[in-house]
């Protein structure tokens, strides 16, 4: 056995202590750091090929690994756009260049330009919803874009959907056919009128008037009209024809639509787009005319004064009209192991060929988890442990220590020999 190599192997097993150290300053150091993922180092030895009567000592070798798959505990915070995730998801996030990379760190605030960044300076990509809903790539980051909330200044949409749920009189009397509003005559009679406000592609406010006349028992017409084609004075006849009509067959022994009632009215906006109106839940009972709910999509040119973000990562804008919008969605990336994701300063991780290709998806499927507003993600470094580490450690260390110190003694003894 050489001294030598008593020594060699001390000395690695200082290092590897001193390593041991070093990922415990880091998690003490990172203690309160959202998202963090504890440091840990995993030894394994080294040995060397020896004879039959002799025996050379070896080393240490340290593997550094964070725990990045484990779930921290989630703290309330009163920002909005302070996101954690429950589950084993990452939130992708670029970096200055623009490249994307993978995080938990999810204290986002809009900077300047009005995107979400978090404390490190990452911004938070999601996919737009205009026109319509994304077409995610599973295996890649195509479509992601960097999340803008000053975009969100002034907007506009077209009325396209919306319900009307009223009843109408049973026992009111019904119209010939020369004084219906659709005949759009000075002599027009209705037995019931109601208004709605649509919106056009450029956000102006079309008022409809829709009038509803029975025509036979159980038999209704409805008409809509644009309200600016109202005379001046009295009610018809307007400046232009209806812009639809439609026949409403009730059931006399249930009040409800007939199965071969149509069930819907499209109305096509002058400038706008068409204007489903739901009018399945239309009842006619023996009360009168009553107008339960009604609803229509679309709004006004408007500033989003108020930003929410649901458990699936849609992030909804609330304008100054009350009318509530998705217009972004936020997805989470995943890997088969995240343990080997490689780390980068700021808290943000890269896949490796150790890890698995990124996969990305939407919260709420598989194992990605939820996303969680107005929470952080706490860190994973239990202070206590990482103090009974460091005591570990210290102990570890001397003891190496003390053999180097016995190697070198033996080595002095030797070289005195010969005096």
């Amino acid at each position: 056995m050489s001294l030598y190599g008593i020594m060699r192997t001390s000395v690695s097993g200082m290092s590897a202590q001193a390593n041991r150290l070093a990922t415990v300053a880091e998690n003490v150091a990172n203690v309160n750091t959202n998202g963090y993922k504890r440091a840990s180092r995993e030894f394994s030895s080294l040995l060397l090929q020896t004879g039959p009567g002799s025996y050379e000592s070896g080393s240490i070798n340290t593997t550094i690994r964070y725990d990045i798959s484990g779930q921290g505990s989630l703290l309330s915070t009163t920002s909005v756009t302070d996101l954690a995730i429950s589950g084993d998801g990452f939130f992708v996030v670029s970096d200055p260049s623009g490249s994307p990379v993978l995080t938990r760190a999810g204290a986002f605030v809009p900077n300047g330009d009005g995107e979400l960044v978090n404390a490190a300076g990452f911004r938070l990509m999601g996919y737009r919803l205009s026109p319509g809903q994304p077409s995610i790539t599973v295996n890649g980051y195509t479509g992601l874009e960097n999340i803008n909330l000053s975009e969100l200044a002034l907007t506009a949409s077209a009325s396209t959907e919306g319900n009307l749920v009223a009843n109408l009189p049973a026992s009111a009397t019904a119209v010939a056919a020369p004084d219906l509003p659709s005949a759009n005559g000075a002599t027009a009679t209705y037995t019931a009128k109601s208004s709605l406000t649509t919106y056009d592609n450029l956000g102006g406010e079309v008022l409809l008037d829709l009038f509803f006349t029975k025509t036979a028992g159980n038999t209704w017409e409805v008409a809509a009209f644009n309200k600016a084609d109202a005379p001046t004075t009295g009610e018809f006849p307007y400046a232009a024809g209806p812009l639809t009509t439609a026949t409403l067959d009730f059931d006399p022994t249930t009040g409800g639509l007939s199965a071969a009632s149509a069930n819907a009215l499209p109305v096509a906006i002058p400038s706008g787009s068409t204007l489903n109106l739901d009018l399945s839940q239309m009842t006619q009972l023996a009360t009168g005319y009553t107008v339960l709910a009604a609803n229509v999509n679309g709004n006004a040119p408007s500033g989003a004064n108020v930003i929410d973000i649901g458990r699936d990562g849609l992030v909804y804008a609330t304008y100054d009209n009350g009318t509530r919008v998705p217009v972004y969605r936020i997805p989470l990336a995943h890997v088969t192991s995240p343990d080997r994701l490689t780390p980068l300063p700021g808290n943000v991780y890269r896949s490796s060929a150790d890890s698995g290709n990124v996969e990305i998806g939407f919260a709420q499927t598989g194992a990605l988890g939820d996303i969680v507003s107005s929470a952080l993600e706490q860190s994973t470094v239990d202070l206590a442990n990482e103090l009974t580490s460091m005591i570990d450690a210290q102990r570890s260390y001397s003891a190496n220590s003390k053999v180097f110190q016995t190697g070198s003694e033996l080595m002095d003894l030797l070289v005195n020999l010969k005096r």
